[in-house]
């Protein structure tokens, strides 16, 4: 399947991409903070997709496993659906939107009970191919 013959395209991909070529994947419901995913979001942003691999790969952080997973898997959704090199992709968007917060409780001395938010997080990130003006990485 190819750019030119996509005949139904969903309205994810509409509002992630438009009619530019690229791919997209979604990670939901991961078991981070947002906060803590922003943060290794912030350093992937606009680099190409070999370097955000290896940036990931040495990151001491736990959502970084989540983040490589999700870049790697929206390189072979553009290398599979619209036929891009995997060399040229670029990455353009990362976006990290909290999800539901799972509420718990710990039992505390005399009866008494303390609430524990389990939060939770949803993770997008979206390849395209390299142009002139977003060439350069980091």
């Amino acid at each position: 399947m190819s750019a030119t013959t996509r005949d139904n395209t969903s309205l994810r991909r509409e509002r992630l991409l438009g009619d530019r070529p690229g791919a997209f994947a979604i990670a939901r419901y991961v078991r981070v903070t947002a906060q803590k995913s922003r943060r290794v979001a912030d350093l992937i942003r606009g680099s190409r997709v070999e370097d955000a691999l290896t940036m990931l790969k040495f990151q001491p952080q736990a959502v970084a496993e989540n983040f490589y997973k999700l870049v790697d898997s929206a390189a072979a959704n553009a290398e599979t659906t619209e036929g891009l090199d995997r060399s040229t992709l670029v990455i353009t968007t990362v976006l990290v939107d909290e999800g539901p917060t799972m509420k718990r409780w710990r039992p505390r001395a005399k009866g008494a009970a303390n609430r524990i938010l389990k939060r939770t997080s949803h993770l997008t990130v979206v390849v395209e191919p390299a142009t002139d003006e977003k060439k350069g990485g980091n």
